[in-house]
């Protein structure tokens, strides 16, 4: 694990700027620091070190005749069989890392060798030969890679921090990424907050060569339920045997490795089978948001030592400028700073924590995805009839009970559901923002992945579009860049080619009904655990933003933050302070409306602000010195 950065051409500052840019993502490497210039490109490497501990995993690594130079973050947890096989073709290997694998892999196989890859990857690969860049992205996106062209050149990173450290760029917010954000939660479109800066797509491969650029989708997560049912106990045996071969997979490490655990049913069945000694968890000083008695609970049961942090409120509020700084785009989900929190506690002890990712959109665990089951009945009466109950209900305030179903029902699967957030409509959209496109909707987004799933059932559907949006924006997001701000590697054995093999076949009868989801899952757990932990609703690290924007304290801050000269420029603040005051009164719940503004505009101060990030290139390089000493120090014990 690592992170990475480079850029093609040359000029006499090359090696300055491309140390700038890796000294920006130490905390993603804080192990080791390489690189590699020529005339022609400049890469750089942060090691964490995970698998072979020597300098033989040292990157920038070559093939043979040094004609192919890669760098890598991430992990291929089958690197040992494709090893095996390379060598069967004739390939001589110089380290025992799974980096080389990806030289000798392209060598043989080219892009195919994509399709044969098990595990989490972002990587650049060079060709001294021919001038071809090749550069690469996992199939579910659990791993970042971003990326510009600018002045005849392409300069890419693991980070967007580390592109902001290149002389060229001049930094410009993106506002049709502020746009749809405010309706998805999080940056959706390739291109990012920042302006000309875009994200290698999850699936995604692209060529580089004199300027042009060819941008090619290797893998697309469709769903193919199978047509007739498979014996039941053979599936659950089935789904059983695939989820712990692929935590097996992801115990391979030359370290420890540990697991987060709430106490939803993903991570549970994780600890169950890691086999490994410690789990990491959080909570807040209010019941309903505290998991920690359950996580202890098991972990005792198990006989694995558990690690339980209560977050303070005054310490959560004051690390999440931090959060949005090291989250690089603005991201509205409060979640994101619990697992900052629960990755700092395991950061102490370990390099690998495994987590439970991917889950839900594979299995169908989201309670949303009971909506189609719920309107149903409601569906039945003719559209005309359905529409204009619809347009009555709009009439009556926010959260009048039974607006939203009336509403909701009076439209078609593709035009409800974007995902698994959907906070500002159009209407309220137009009325914040000063700077609106006509006809830019969210479903604009949407649509050419619904084209593409019209003969599956609306849950799937919604399966699909999450697969494509949320996992990709919101859960892989902050399951990264928390988990790397801490300089520890976050793996996700549900998302696992194998696991996603089986589950892609899964009728929708074994995911979800009336009263319950991710329903042959639940049933597999249940064989681990008790039938009230593999029942249990989950909560994933909740939250109480909105008990804390009722509080006067919090509520100032805020409202500070919507009547500054920044929020001035992006929005009608009095409409801010609207939606907030309603929220105080207790007249509905705009929590998730506050919090998406607000943290933007802490994600704002953090970028474009001089002197405003939260973690200066001095911190980066003092987080260096210490991680050398420290390890030093244990290594002389």
């Amino acid at each position: 694990m690592c992170g990475i950065c480079g850029f093609t051409g040359h000029n006499p500052n090359s090696e300055e700027v491309l140390t700038r840019m890796m000294n920006r993502i130490i905390h993603r490497g804080p192990d080791g620091a390489s690189s590699y210039i020529t005339e022609q490109i400049a890469f750089g490497h942060r090691r964490l070190s995970i698998i072979d501990l020597s300098d033989k995993g040292t990157q920038p690594m070559f093939n043979e005749d040094k004609t192919l130079v890669c760098v890598f973050n991430g992990e291929i947890y089958n690197y040992k069989e494709l090893r095996e096989e390379l060598i069967g073709l004739g390939h001589e290997f110089n380290s025992s890392c799974d980096t080389e694998v990806l030289l000798h892999g392209y060598e043989s196989w080219g892009s195919s060798l994509l399709d044969r890859l098990r595990g989490m990857f972002a990587f650049v690969l060079y060709n001294e030969k021919s001038g071809e860049l090749f550069m690469a992205r996992d199939m579910f996106g659990i791993k970042p890679l971003y990326y510009m062209e600018i002045d005849h050149n392409l300069v890419f990173a693991s980070e967007i921090k580390s592109l902001l450290e290149y002389p060229a760029y001049q930094r410009e917010v993106n506002l049709e990424a502020l746009e749809q954000y405010l309706s998805f939660e999080y940056s959706v479109l390739p291109e990012t907050f920042f302006k000309g800066i875009y994200k290698l797509m999850p699936g995604h491969y692209m060529t580089w060569k004199e300027g042009e650029s060819h941008l090619v989708r290797y893998f697309d997560p469709m769903l193919t339920p199978a047509k007739e049912p498979m014996d039941h106990d053979r599936l659950l045996d089935e789904i059983d045997r695939t989820l712990q071969d692929s935590i097996h997979y992801h115990m391979v490490a030359d370290v420890e490795v540990a697991s987060l655990l709430s106490s939803g049913v993903d991570s549970s069945y994780v600890a169950c089978h890691f086999g490994g000694g410690r789990t990491y968890t959080v909570g807040f000083d209010y019941e309903k948001y505290n998991e920690i008695p359950y996580a202890k609970d098991l972990s005792d049961t198990l006989g694995i030592k558990n690690t339980g942090k209560v977050i303070s409120t005054e310490e959560y509020w004051e690390e999440l400028p931090r959060i949005q700084y090291y989250m690089d785009e603005p991201l509205a989900d409060a979640s994101a700073a619990a697992l900052y929190f629960v990755d700092r506690e395991a950061a102490k002890d370990v390099k690998v924590i495994l987590s439970g990712e991917g889950s839900d959109e594979f299995f169908g665990g989201y309670n949303i995805y009971h909506e189609p089951m719920s309107l149903a009945g409601y569906q039945k009466i003719p559209a005309p009839l359905r529409k204009g109950m619809a347009a009555l209900a709009s009439l009556l305030p926010r959260g009048v009970k039974g607006r939203s179903f009336l509403i909701r029902g009076s439209k078609k699967v593709e035009d409800r559901f974007i995902g698994n957030a959907n906070v500002y409509d159009m209407k309220l959209r137009n009325k914040v923002l000063k700077n609106t496109r006509p006809g830019f909707t969210p479903q604009s987004l949407t649509k050419p992945f619904y084209d593409k799933v019209k003969g599956l059932k609306d849950t799937e559907k919604m399966q699909y579009i999450d697969l494509n949006f949320w996992l990709i924006g919101d859960i892989l997001l902050k399951a990264d860049k928390m988990s790397m701000a801490q300089s520890i590697e976050s793996r996700v054995p549900f998302l696992d080619r194998k696991v996603f093999e089986l589950a892609r076949t899964l009728r929708l009868e074994d995911k979800v009904n009336d009263s319950n989801t991710k329903l042959a899952f639940r049933q597999v757990a249940n064989r681990y655990l008790s039938e009230q932990q593999a029942k249990k609703k989950k909560l994933g690290f909740p939250v109480p933003i909105r008990v804390w924007l009722r509080d006067d304290k919090f509520y100032k801050i805020v409202k500070e933050a919507f009547t500054s000269e920044d929020a001035e420029q992006f929005f009608h603040t009095e409409e801010l302070v609207k939606i907030l005051d309603a929220h105080k009164a207790g007249k509905y719940d705009y929590a998730k409306h506050i919090w998406i503004v607000y943290m933007f505009l802490l994600w704002y101060g953090q970028y474009f602000h001089e002197g405003g990030e939260s973690v200066t290139m001095e911190d980066e390089l003092e987080f260096e010195r210490i991680r050398k000493n420290n390890r030093n120090a244990r290594m002389n014990a």
